[in-house]
């Protein structure tokens, strides 16, 4: 009776130290699970960027204000019979 005992208590000794200490324990688990709460935000906010992107791309397909705005903006482009101003600051002098 006492080696039953002897051999249940070294079973329940090894079976915690794999739990909390070896391959696939607990703290493993525990980091896994925190890998995959960052991976998800980080799909999260793939995810948004992505669709404000396809809207940019829909946008730029479909809609010219959308396109000439950004040939304006971008590329310094104008329209034919324009006229263009460019306002530049006045460099102050140090007194």
């Amino acid at each position: 009776m006492r080696l039953l005992k002897l051999v249940f208590i070294v079973a329940l000794i090894a079976l915690q130290y794999r739990l909390w200490v070896g391959k696939n324990s607990l703290p493993d688990y525990w980091h896994l699970q925190s890998d995959v709460q960052r991976q998800a935000e980080t799909n999260t906010r793939l995810k948004q960027r992505n669709q404000v992107l396809v809207a940019d791309i829909a946008d730029l397909r479909d809609g010219q204000v959308a396109l000439e705005e950004r040939a304006r903006n971008e590329l310094g482009l104008i329209k034919r019979d324009e006229t263009f101003f460019r306002l530049v600051p006045i460099k102050q002098q140090a007194n």
